[in-house]
């Protein structure tokens, strides 16, 4: 009988998963990762928790004791938040310093629920490792799920065919709706729970108000095009390309129109903003990428899809690649784009097939 180790996160996804396993017919063992408190050093010095995010791991964990004893499966607890600090949080905020846009879920999914857990599980004779992220493993390649809304297979681009070969996703091919109902007729304890939106395994918080307790940012002047003073901010590290929130415009028009961020300076600590991103001097036709993972060869001439954000439009664009496949030049997209940010993965698509993805440079 085939063993699987399954994240469970005390989510009713991870749940049905879970049942769906068992009914299967898998081994199935339930693993509970414990990731927060990351503590900065700050946290460590004054004896609490890091500001700003609400520590729930503990009320998380019971709900996953209450779904594994319904099923009558193992729960263990890995305490892996030596590993979130230092490959996740560490990283968000050396990014945000460097006035660069992280990803800290694809991060999380590349280095934690793909690397730490999946390495772990292997070792202890896991035939596969199952998570309830909604995307699709089809004859080994990654798709998207079949529920679009809530598609996940944007934060996974960094999976190698290797991983994916041991790699279950149960839910991937179930409409959310369907879930719920498969939840209640399991009738599995957390049925009812809301889903949980947020920082990979942390949830929902005030992200700004962290990066403020942990960057200590300064106000700041917003420029228009012209670089002219129109406003003030409250740290050009808090805020990405394309916003069009947080920060204020004290120089009115009559026309009132919104304003975003288009360009970003942190040496100086200014925002430049536009009324007009897309005719903005800064929107870009095409774009660099490093730290490229394929799952699948690309094509030099194909039209394909490009995803610049999660849930974010899916852009017609082509790939001018470099002396080997395994290096991307460019992405070149059709009409241009201002929030392209460094720091930002970029997501390419054949369809429903992920063929992989990168890094803005």
């Amino acid at each position: 009988m085939k063993k699987v180790f399954i994240g469970m996160s005390g989510g009713v996804d991870s749940a049905v998963s879970a049942a769906l396993l068992q009914q299967q017919g898998f081994t199935v063992v339930g693993v509970f990762l414990k990731v927060w408190p990351a503590r900065t050093t700050d946290d460590v010095q004054s004896g609490g928790e890091p500001k700003g995010i609400p520590c729930t791991w503990r009320e998380d964990r019971r709900e996953a004791m209450r779904v594994a004893a319904h099923l009558g499966i193992p729960l263990v607890t890995w305490d892996l938040s030596a590993e979130y600090k230092g490959k996740i949080v560490d990283y968000m905020l050396g990014e945000y310093k460097a006035g660069r846009t992280p990803n800290p879920d694809v991060m999380c999914n590349k280095e934690i629920k793909f690397g730490v857990f999946y390495d772990r599980a292997r070792r202890l004779g896991a035939d596969y490792v199952a998570t309830g992220h909604y995307a699709q493993i089809k004859n080994g390649e990654l798709h998207t799920a079949k529920d679009t809304t809530k598609d996940q297979s944007y934060f996974l681009w960094t999976l190698k065919p290797e991983i994916l070969a041991h790699t279950l996703f149960p839910v991937g091919g179930l409409l959310k709706t369907e879930v719920r109902k498969l939840a209640k007729k399991f009738k599995l304890p957390n049925a009812e729970r809301k889903d949980s939106q947020g920082l990979c395994f942390i949830g929902k918080f005030d992200f700004k108000e962290f990066l403020q307790s942990q960057l200590k940012p300064k106000k700041g002047e917003v420029l228009n095009e012209q670089g002219q003073v129109i406003g003030e901010h409250n740290g050009a590290v808090l805020y990405t390309l394309g916003e069009r929130h947080g920060f204020t415009i004290t120089a009115k028009t009559p026309s009132d129109e919104p304003y975003y961020i288009v360009e970003k300076n942190i040496k100086d600590n200014t925002l430049t903003v536009s009324t007009k991103p897309k005719s903005s001097a800064k929107a870009k036709l095409e774009v660099e990428l490093e730290k490229v993972n394929w799952l699948v060869e690309p094509q030099p001439n194909k039209t394909y899809l490009a995803q610049i954000r999660y849930h974010g439009q899916f852009l017609p664009c082509q790939l001018q690649l470099g002396h080997s496949v395994s290096k991307l030049v460019k992405v070149k997209f059709k009409e241009a784009m201002t929030d392209l940010a460094s720091g930002q993965s970029i997501v390419i698509y054949d369809k429903s097939l992920v063929v992989g993805g990168g890094v803005i440079c």
